[in-house]
């Protein structure tokens, strides 16, 4: 398991479209289990309800948990995404 501390650098923070980005990446990995973390709430990243529920802004921090086969490169990636550092299009 990989466990690590994101600060969500998006400027429009997770809204509908960012969150939706945010599943599709977390989608493309055979981890068993991908958790972001806010609070006291943890959700699957693979959940767009789960994700909204947490109403993340600008600034804010996450803690992402993965475990599996390619828990390492679902986190980078994630990492990638929430801090702007790669751009990723969802598909209409």
């Amino acid at each position: 398991m990989i466990t690590k501390t994101i600060t969500v650098e998006i400027p429009a923070g997770l809204e509908v479209r960012p969150v939706a980005v945010l599943v599709q990446v977390a989608n493309q990995y055979n981890s068993s289990s991908i958790y972001v973390e806010s609070g006291n709430k943890k959700v699957n990243a693979k959940s767009i309800m789960g994700l909204m529920t947490l109403g993340l802004r600008a600034g804010e921090s996450v803690t992402v948990h993965a475990d599996g086969s390619d828990e390492e490169d679902a986190v980078a990636k994630i990492e990638a995404y929430l801090t702007g550092r790669a751009v990723i299009n969802a598909r209409a």
